[in-house]
């Protein structure tokens, strides 16, 4: 929502931070909210198999989904520089959304010939591997939607259009649980069931949001996809955006995949209450997400503009309410620890290890917070070679190291490590913020 009033009537930079961030807090907290009543239901399933092979088998699944994760966020920097050019912002759908099918292709082609090798490499035991690997190949059908998705939200958030994410991811995760209920329970599919309710749901997702775009899309056919396509960034602009963010995720993909990974040698209980602390971490990550969206969007238009003061504003205003959402998020974690596992599994071993592993649960939202809020600034700004750097830096440098040097404290040592890697993303961008966003703010666009 762009706001054309005049300086003593626009809106203060908390109130655009709030009207952009708050459906993006509702909408990020219903994918992680999804992730626990899968892992609720499987969790109250009569044998823990079901819930560790969809763990194993999420975590391989990230490398092919959220791996393309840049063509949200790539396409919601580009979109947010776009803001007062309507033809470029729609070639920029158009590019990003062919880019998206494209690689979905690729997906669907490699995944179903890959996932056997991939599950091994996740330390896959072999009374999970066919579970995973059916959990694996069902959810492949629905990568046309899933990337399509990322791209028009992307685009969405950009245009400062936060309330159409909120009802995609809404309807979506919704359509989810019923027929999580239905399969899983109803019908007793178990983890297969889990696959194709999300299946199903992603496609739900996809159609709303082409409603949402609809103006932008006919607006392109009207005049012609070959003509079209001569508006917005280049292709290759696009891509070398897009390539720099696709490493970044990849290796959060791996640091992710690794934890997994390690956590299955201790044992099936331990993949279960490993994944059940990563869920609940979700939750308040998701959540102070919504701020850095807000960040991308603001901040892609005040650094198109060469308004250093905005930037500057948009940054700060954001960092507080984030750092808010983060303590308030340790506190409710603290708080809630009992009845929420209890909640989350009945399986007695499971919930052991989950609860001498709480601590370091507790902490991960304040030691998090820096890096979600500054991963949307160099977002917004289009500076992703340096969170490239930044997130290679910590995972090798940092996260790896420190695994190596605590893995006689087993899973502790495990999650000393993941802390450390995340801190490390923290302070890396907060050094690199004041050089490469705030003193490079870009000049007024002509």
């Amino acid at each position: 929502m762009r706001y054309n009033t005049s300086p003593e009537q626009a809106p203060t930079t908390s109130t655009r931070v709030w009207a952009l961030a708050w459906p993006m807090i509702l909408a990020n907290l219903s994918v992680p909210l999804l992730g626990l009543v899968d892992t609720a239901i499987l969790g109250h399933l009569s044998d823990s198999r079901y819930l560790s092979a969809v763990a194993i088998s999420t975590s391989l699944l990230a490398f092919l989904y959220w791996g393309f994760g840049f063509l949200r966020m790539g396409t919601t920097g580009a979109s947010a520089q776009l803001l007062s050019r309507p033809k470029d912002a729609n070639a920029l759908l158009l590019k990003a959304a062919a880019l998206g099918l494209t690689i979905a292709a690729f997906i669907w082609v490699a995944g179903l010939a890959l996932s056997e090798i991939g599950l091994g490499l996740m330390n896959t035991p072999d009374a999970l591997l066919p579970l995973a690997k059916s959990y694996l190949h069902i959810r492949l059908f629905s990568a046309p939607a899933v990337l399509c998705t990322y791209v028009i939200v992307g685009w969405l958030i950009g245009r400062q259009q936060t309330r159409w994410p909120l009802i995609i991811a809404v309807t979506t995760n919704g359509v989810n649980i019923v027929l999580d209920w239905l399969f899983i329970i109803v019908l007793e599919m178990s983890s297969d069931g889990a696959a194709l309710a999300s299946a199903i749901s992603e496609y739900c997702g996809l159609a709303i949001g082409l409603w949402a775009v609809r103006s932008a899309v006919i607006e392109t056919l009207r005049q012609g996809l070959r003509f079209s396509w001569r508006y917005g960034p280049a292709l290759s602009q696009l891509l070398n955006s897009n390539v720099h963010l696709f490493i970044r995720t990849a290796a959060l993909l791996f640091s992710f995949a690794f934890f997994t990974a390690q956590g299955a040698v201790f044992g099936q209980s331990t993949v279960a209450a490993n994944a059940i602390l990563l869920q609940l971490m979700l939750v308040s990550a998701y959540g102070m997400d919504g701020f850095a969206h807000a960040a991308e969007a603001l901040i892609g238009e005040a650094f198109s503009e060469g308004r250093r003061d905005a930037l500057a504003s948009v940054s700060a205003c954001c960092a507080r309410y984030c750092l808010a959402t983060a303590l308030g998020a340790s506190l409710l974690l603290w708080l809630g620890q009992g009845p929420t596992l209890n909640l989350m599994t009945d399986i007695e071993a499971v919930r052991h290890i989950a609860n001498s592993h709480y601590g370091w649960l507790i902490i991960m939202p304040v030691i998090c917070a820096p890096s979600y809020l500054l991963d949307g600034v160099f977002i917004g700004a289009l500076k992703t070679q340096a969170m490239q750097w930044s997130m290679l830096a910590s995972v090798a440098i940092i996260y790896l190291p420190v695994w190596l040097l605590s893995k006689g404290l087993e899973n502790h040592g495990l999650w000393l490590s993941f802390c450390a890697f995340n801190l490390a993303r923290s302070l890396s961008l907060a050094l690199l913020y004041k050089p490469l966003v705030l003193n490079k703010t870009a000049p007024p666009a002509t």
